[in-house]
């Protein structure tokens, strides 16, 4: 101590500096001190419920009083100002992009009306306004089984809650059309009383029953994938599971490629539609997002769709997950540059390098279906039997599910280009060789002539190709959207004024 006391005495500045030193650690620990304090308090103020939800409450404006960060973000899906090189979250018309769809889709729902999916806010809007959904004019009248409506909203737990699984698939869409009112939400994933993220849609449930795994097991970062694989994924209605229903069920029996699908699909008989052209019995894939992601590298490497699509932020010193549920292209900084360190411009061209490959042999597959499906027709109407033609129409229907496997996977070009690559061209093989087997087919019918491609360069010549009477269809849709759609939201605020808790702003 002694020989300190000389050295200060030496030197006083020293003395100071420390003191000062001292001073300023002492004012730093305290201001870190009274942040972990300020912290604290503001977590323990944000997780404090104000309100109590109910199980199986559908408005996200009831859940937004208690996760007002999450519920503010969530409505960020309303924004429609983002677009990509091939689709984000605006409106677009994909059959005017690409008219072919209208002939590969002809007799079919699709082959009427196509737009990019814009943000979930918009997921109830959306199908009311499409005019695959017809114009229903009483609650069993309309082209659509209620089915349809299993993804689009948190009022679906719900409805199935009170009056059944089997009866809620039981119907027509418009049956339901005063019930389901509340866009795709807080209520679809979380549990209302632990926040936990759950599995709402037993399709999902009973898809891993199946395969004899228990999907209550699954960790929390698988589980931020299986809540979105409730609804993207591929999917067909069993007319035999309940008689009346139209029973929402997942093809995975097999496994989650095109081939095991399709191989699930042909041993049960099943189709979609019979082609209006070639009468070939087809598949429509729907959105086969989570099975195709599965064969991904992200996914290998355990990335979950929520990593990219709702990554965390941070707001007031509080992190939480980004609900606006978006293309990570859209939020390169807090998605792909959390484990990528290349500049943002060039993780975008690396997704479009990607998907401009995959874009470029799945139109090539376009023309070869657009033709098959057109010289399957001229078959036909030169008198070729049913046995003549029996390979042929399997030969399309493959072909075409190899296709749109491809094309309704909604960012499987990204996810897993490998994979899609293999699909589209072994779905062009197909096609080519089923294309051989109708020459050989006219040839034997008297006929050796080019068979001219239609001009199908407009959706509107397209449709007119088809067959199909847009004036009525878009007249009727008015129709109904100014006559019926009033009806039913109307009916519906009544039912939630009696509800036991008041949404602000709804009321």
């Amino acid at each position: 101590m002694s020989s300190n006391l000389k050295i200060t005495e030496k030197r006083p500045w020293l003395a100071w500096f420390l003191f000062s030193a001292t001073v300023v650690v002492v004012f730093v620990l305290g201001l870190l001190a009274s942040s972990i304090v300020e912290r604290r308090t503001e977590a323990a103020y944000v997780n404090v419920p104000k309100t109590e939800i109910s199980a199986f409450e559908p408005r996200n404006e009831v859940w937004g009083q208690n996760y007002p960060r999450e519920f503010q973000s969530y409505y960020g899906t309303a924004d429609t100002t983002f677009r990509s090189k091939y689709n984000g979250n605006s409106t677009i018309d994909m059959l005017e992009v690409d008219p072919r769809l209208v002939v590969l889709w002809a007799g079919y729902g699709f082959s009427k009306d196509y737009n990019q999916g814009r943000g979930h806010y918009y997921a109830i809007s959306d199908v009311q306004n499409t005019l695959r959904t017809g114009a229903p004019t009483s609650k069993t009248d309309g082209p659509m089984p209620a089915t349809c409506m299993t993804c689009k909203s948190p009022d679906v737990p719900r409805l199935m809650n009170k009056i059944g699984v089997a009866q809620f698939y039981t119907g027509k869409w418009a049956g339901l059309g005063a019930e389901i009112v509340n866009p795709i939400g807080c209520a679809d994933c979380h549990d209302a009383e632990t926040m936990n993220l759950t599995i709402t849609r037993p399709a999902l449930v009973e898809a891993f029953e199946r395969m004899g795994k228990d999907i209550k097991k699954a960790s929390h970062q698988d589980m931020r994938s299986l809540v979105c694989a409730q609804c993207h994924v591929e999917y067909y209605f069993d007319k035999k599971v309940v008689e009346g229903a139209n029973y929402l069920k997942l093809p995975w029996d097999n496994g989650f490629s095109a081939e095991n699908m399709e191989e699930y699909y042909d041993n049960i008989e099943f189709s979609d539609w019979t082609h209006s052209i070639s009468k070939a019995p087809m598949l429509k894939a729907q959105h086969p997002g989570y099975e195709i992601h599965s064969t991904g590298i992200h996914a290998q490497r355990g990335v979950s769709c929520a990593d990219c699509h709702m990554p965390y932020k941070s707001e007031g010193g509080q992190k939480f997950t980004d609900h606006k549920m978006q293309s990570p292209l859209n939020n390169i900084a807090s998605s792909c540059q959390v484990c990528h360190r290349e500049e943002g411009a060039t993780l975008m061209a690396n997704v479009y390098d990607r998907q401009d490959k995959i874009i470029e042999n799945r139109d090539k597959l376009e023309e070869v279906l657009v033709r098959a499906h057109v010289e399957a027709k001229k078959a036909w109407d030169l008198g070729a039997s049913e046995k003549q033609m029996q390979d042929i129409l399997m030969g399309i229907r493959h072909a075409q599910w190899r296709w749109d496997y491809a094309a309704a996977s909604h960012g499987g070009s990204f996810h897993s280009p490998i994979e899609l690559g293999r699909v589209i061209s072994t779905g062009i093989t197909i096609g080519q060789e089923t294309r051989i087997q109708l020459a050989r087919l006219l040839a034997s019918l008297n006929f050796n002539q080019e068979i001219p491609y239609p001009d199908i360069s407009t959706k509107e010549k397209a449709q007119e190709f088809i067959g199909l009477d847009m004036d009525k269809l878009n007249s009727d849709k008015k129709e109904f959207l100014k006559t019926v759609l009033p009806g039913w939201e109307k009916e519906a605020a009544e039912r939630e004024k009696t509800y036991n808790v008041v949404a602000s702003g709804k009321e």
